[in-house]
């Protein structure tokens, strides 16, 4: 008979990866990668001051085509960062809207999604 066996990890994991989507419903000017993360500190000062634009945010990979990116955020910082994104609206002047698609504090687990599968 196969036995259960729990497993838990010993430390949290330092940092953790979000697979995220711009929205943008009347196309236009789509931003390039340094515009794209000048986004993401705007987000986190509108919401979270000064304090949160210091958060350390790397964005990993970005493909202008689909406008999505990984992003890598400390741990302690995830929630700020998601809510951020969330909470943001606009960009210049333009309705936008942020689709956190996955995230994991492994960067492995974002590589394949069994939504995107086709057989």
């Amino acid at each position: 008979a196969a036995a259960f066996e729990r497993r838990v990890l010993r430390r949290a994991a330092e940092h953790h990866y979000l697979r995220v989507r711009l929205e943008l419903p009347d196309g236009g000017a789509r931003p390039n990668a340094a515009q794209f993360k000048q986004l993401v500190v705007t987000a986190l000062r509108e919401l979270h001051g000064e304090v949160g634009a210091a958060l350390p945010v790397d964005v990993l990979t970005y493909e202008e085509k689909t406008l999505s990116a990984i992003l890598r955020v400390v741990s302690s910082g995830l929630v700020k960062l998601w809510s951020a994104l969330t909470l943001l609206g606009f960009y210049q002047n333009r309705r936008c809207a942020f689709r956190v698609l996955q995230t994991s504090p492994f960067l492995l687990a974002l590589s394949g999604s069994s939504r995107e599968l086709v057989l």
